[in-house]
């Protein structure tokens, strides 16, 4: 079965983004297969490099990081709720005239569109998060 999912909740603020790399890590270990992850509304925050959870706590963005590399997968940030949320690659850093990004390395930002094909693609696309 393939999978694509879904994150809108921020990750130090709801269980969203946790819950949502336990869950895949589920997936691929029953042999299934993972689309795409796709970052959305406060769910972008989990794509921050800024991120700097206390030691005893979990580091999602460079957790969700390792696990993508180590599988291949696609994490995409929908570009307009990152940008709003300042959450930025090098290139919206310089369009917006911003002094620095942000966008941790293993995601991308783009667009809905990618969401929509992700849907159309996938068996089951799972939502984590409000």
């Amino acid at each position: 079965m393939i999978f694509s999912i879904v994150i809108t909740g921020a990750p130090y603020s709801s269980q969203a983004s946790a819950s949502a790399l336990q869950f895949c890590r589920s997936v691929l270990k029953l042999e299934h297969t993972i689309h795409r992850v796709f970052f959305y509304a406060d769910g972008v925050h989990s794509g921050s490099a800024l991120a700097a959870p206390p030691q005893d706590e979990s580091n999602i963005p460079e957790e969700w990081a390792a696990f993508a590399l180590e599988h291949d997968l696609d994490l995409v940030v929908c570009i307009a709720a990152a940008v709003r949320r300042g959450v930025l690659d090098e290139n919206e850093a310089r369009r917006y005239e911003k002094n620095g990004h942000n966008l941790a390395s293993g995601f991308t930002l783009s667009g809905l569109g990618q969401l929509v094909e992700a849907g159309i693609v996938s068996d089951r696309v799972v939502t984590f998060g409000v």
